[in-house]
C-alpha cells in the first residue's frame, strides 16, 4: 500500500523521507501551498511588541518560519515570553530558530491540537496578560476564546497564505492511480481544507471505497463529508 503524505510541500518532504528510512511506501502529494503574505509590516510590528506578551502561540511549523523570517536583525526572543506549540513538528521549528527549550509550552501526550496545549497552559494566571496567535489568513479561534475567558488579551497575525495546490502531470497521475485502485493507496490528511482542496482537485470522484488517516475528529468528519467510507 502506499502512503500519500498530503501537508505542504517542506513538511511533506521531510515526512516523507522518515517513511520511507521506516521501509513505507510514501509519496507526498500536497493539497496546500504556502505562500507568504503581500505585507509584512504588520509581521515587523508584532516583533516590536513581543515583549510586552506573555505568550507567542503558533500554529504550525509555517507559523513559525514565517515570523521568523520577518524578524529584525537586532531582535531576541524575550526571556519571558512562552512560545506554545501544536505539535512535534512545530516544536522543532521553534527550537531550531533558537527559542529556549525552557519556554516551549507543547501538548504532553500524544494528541497534538490546540485542546492539548490549552492542558499545557490553563492552570496558569492570564488575567492582564497578553498573548499573540502567530498562524495563517483565517483558522480558528478556540485557544484564544480559552485566554480572553482567563482575562488575556489576545492578537492576531497572519504569517503566511494557504493556497490551493496547482498539480502537474506526475500529482494528477498520481490521484488517477490512487482512485482507480483505492486499496492500494492510504490518504494521509492533514486538515479539514486539505480535504476540501481534494474534493475540488476531483470533483466527480467516487471516495466510498478510499481509505484515509486523519489525526484530528474534525478532519474525519470532513473526509465522511467528501464521501471515504
Amino acid at each position: 500500500m502506499r502512503l500519500i503524505v498530503t501537508r505542504p510541500q517542506a513538511q511533506a518532504d521531510v515526512l516523507v523521507t522518515e517513511l520511507r528510512a521506516a521501509g513505507v511506501d510514501a509519496v507526498a502529494l500536497p493539497l496546500i501551498d504556502i505562500a507568504p503574505v503581500a505585507d509584512v509590516q504588520p509581521l515587523r510590528q508584532a516583533w516590536a511588541g513581543l515583549d510586552r506578551c506573555a505568550l507567542a502561540m503558533f500554529v504550525s511549523a509555517n507559523a513559525v518560519q514565517h515570523f521568523m523570517r520577518a524578524r529584525p536583525l537586532s531582535a531576541a526572543w524575550p526571556p519571558q515570553l512562552l512560545a506554545g506549540s501544536t505539535g512535534p513538528g512545530t516544536s522543532a521549528a521553534l527550537r531550531e530558530a533558537g527559542v529556549p527549550a525552557e519556554l516551549l509550552v507543547e501538548p504532553a501526550g500524544e494528541v497534538f491540537d490546540s485542546e492539548a496545549l490549552w492542558q499545557r497552559l490553563r492552570m496558569r494566571d492570564w488575567q492582564g496578560r497578553r498573548a499573540l496567535v502567530v498562524r495563517g489568513e483565517g483558522g480558528r479561534d478556540w485557544l484564544a476564546e480559552q485566554l480572553r475567558e482567563r482575562g488575556a488579551t489576545v492578537d492576531f497575525i497572519a504569517a503566511y497564505r494557504r493556497v490551493p495546490p496547482q498539480l502537474d502531470a506526475a500529482a494528477r497521475a498520481l490521484v488517477d492511480a490512487a482512485l482507480a485502485q483505492p486499496l492500494q493507496h492510504l490518504w494521509a490528511i492533514s486538515s479539514s481544507e486539505a480535504a476540501a482542496h481534494l474534493a475540488r482537485l476531483a470533483p466527480q470522484a467516487d471516495w466510498r471505497a478510499a481509505a484515509a488517516v486523519a489525526p484530528h475528529p474534525r478532519i474525519v468528519q470532513a473526509l465522511r463529508q467528501l464521501g471515504f467510507g
